[in-house]
């Protein structure tokens, strides 16, 4: 085999993902250099013209066959950064995506005022994957602490794992529950980032989505609304008077769901939107608080 520098494989990658039809070629062949072979930027420009060993050749040719496959950068690399943290991925967890941290966005204002008054703040994550919110939130909040919930065992394992690795999980405390099935105490909010997807149309999806991420962590039911109905039925037995919900939604659901959530006591105070300016955040609160 002949030397391959960095900018000849950087460039191969490239092609290579052009000609297998994905959308974001350069982007992923970078994404996969810096993450597989620890280089910046910077290295990329400065390094160009050094010989890879046998070894990093090997790693990028068995990235490059994932990737072509569908497999999502981040779950070859095995980790992606969420807002200022690190999380590791395992197949029992959803992906974080760049959407979802506009609900830490949102709530995280909320949380630091909560925390002014002097108390400690307590939050539940409920279907929390790779902890994302929660972490997010813990790492911005030293006076919270959070309550994460998953029917997953496997996912929790991830969530406490990632916590470790951010070094909030001192705060963070795992919790195998259906909702809010064996949840106890009361919280100041409660978050989820659940399944809304309609079942009908999950089979649609990339492949990258229906290959990769677990089905329980997308299929919201015959009309996506499933999980939140099952949020609302429960949340005034465990939220403070004074607390906030907060919501990933799908981009067509702030209506029904803030009807759902109406009928059980509860009033918009935020809706939010994403980055390709569709609905995307729900905050809501009691009408009486």
């Amino acid at each position: 085999m002949s030397p391959m520098t960095l900018e000849a494989a950087l460039s191969g990658l490239r092609r290579r993902f052009v000609e297998a039809g994905l959308a974001e070629a350069a982007l992923d062949a970078r994404l996969l250099v810096q993450g597989l072979l620890g280089l910046n930027s910077t290295d990329l420009v400065v390094d160009a013209r050094r010989i890879l060993t046998a070894p990093e050749v090997e790693r990028l040719e068995e990235a490059a066959a994932r990737r072509i496959a569908r497999e999502p950068v981040h779950r070859i690399l095995g980790f992606r950064d969420f807002y200022g943290v690190t999380l590791k991925l395992s197949p029992a967890t959803l992906e974080p995506r760049p959407d979802t941290e506009i609900l830490v966005d949102e709530a995280l204002p909320r949380l630091r005022r909560m925390a002014g008054r002097g108390e400690a703040v307590r939050l539940l994550d409920m279907g929390t994957g790779t902890g994302a919110i929660a972490i997010a939130l813990l790492k911005e909040c030293p006076e919270a602490n959070a309550v994460v919930t998953d029917i997953s065992q496997d996912a929790l394992a991830m969530a406490r794992a990632n916590a470790d690795l951010n070094g909030v999980g001192e705060r963070l405390f795992t919790c195998q529950s259906d909702w809010y099935e064996n949840v106890t105490g009361n919280f100041d909010m409660i978050l989820s980032n659940p399944p809304y997807i309609k079942t009908e149309v999950i089979e649609d999806l990339e492949p990258e989505v229906t290959l990769h991420d677990p089905l329980a962590a997308l299929d919201g039911g015959k009309d996506g609304l499933d999980a939140y109905r099952a949020i609302a039925a429960g949340a005034k037995a465990y939220l403070k008077p004074e607390g906030f919900i907060g919501l990933e939604i799908g981009y067509d659901q702030n209506q029904s769901v803030t009807e759902i959530f109406r009928e059980q006591g509860f009033v918009l105070d935020t809706a939010a939107k994403d980055h390709g300016g569709n609905d995307r955040v729900l905050i809501l609160r009691c009408f009486e608080g």
